[in-house]
């Protein structure tokens, strides 16, 4: 058929990595331990160490947790420490910073473990649009692991992309 449609696209060997698919499922929460502070400032340590203790951690069950502090206060290191001590045993992830940090840290942990063997010398586009939070700093590790192995990198859709590296 002279008119027939054909789909170069689905035809090419083209590999479209969409990093929401990865994505993995889990509330993520912001912990803001300034509520635990003295006028939400002073860090006192007895009562601290005390709230730490009596504090419901089941709560946050298979939850990735962002410990912060949105208080202008100065927190000692072993803070974060010690909650994260006590969030251990439940959280799937605890950083300390904001839900981007988060994310970013949980992507880093799965393209970490990604084995790329598989888009050795292939042209790949990394997807640009989801709707979960992929944070930005996961494109730049993927792009970047990518880089050695792939034959060309590009970023967008198959339809509209932006060429970002060719191996020579």
């Amino acid at each position: 058929m002279k008119d027939e449609i054909i789909n170069r696209v689905a035809n090419s060997k083209l590999v479209t990595i969409d990093l929401e698919d990865y994505y993995p499922e889990g509330q993520r929460v912001l912990f803001d331990i300034k509520n635990w502070l003295y006028e939400g400032f002073v860090l006192r340590e007895k009562d601290f160490r005390n709230q730490a203790s009596e504090f419901d951690w089941t709560q946050y069950q298979d939850c990735y947790v962002a410990l912060t502090c949105s208080s202008d206060a100065i927190i000692p290191g072993w803070a974060y420490m010690l909650l994260s001590i006590h969030l251990q045993p439940y959280a799937k992830k605890i950083v300390i910073g904001d839900l981007e940090t988060l994310e970013t840290s949980i992507y880093q942990d799965i393209l970490n473990q990604l084995d790329i063997t598989e888009f050795n010398n292939k042209p790949i586009i990394i997807k640009g649009c989801s709707k979960k939070p992929v944070p930005q700093n996961a494109y730049i590790i993927l792009a970047n692991k990518l880089r050695p192995y792939a034959k060309s990198i590009m970023y967008g859709e198959a339809c509209s992309s932006v060429p970002l590296y060719k191996n020579k």
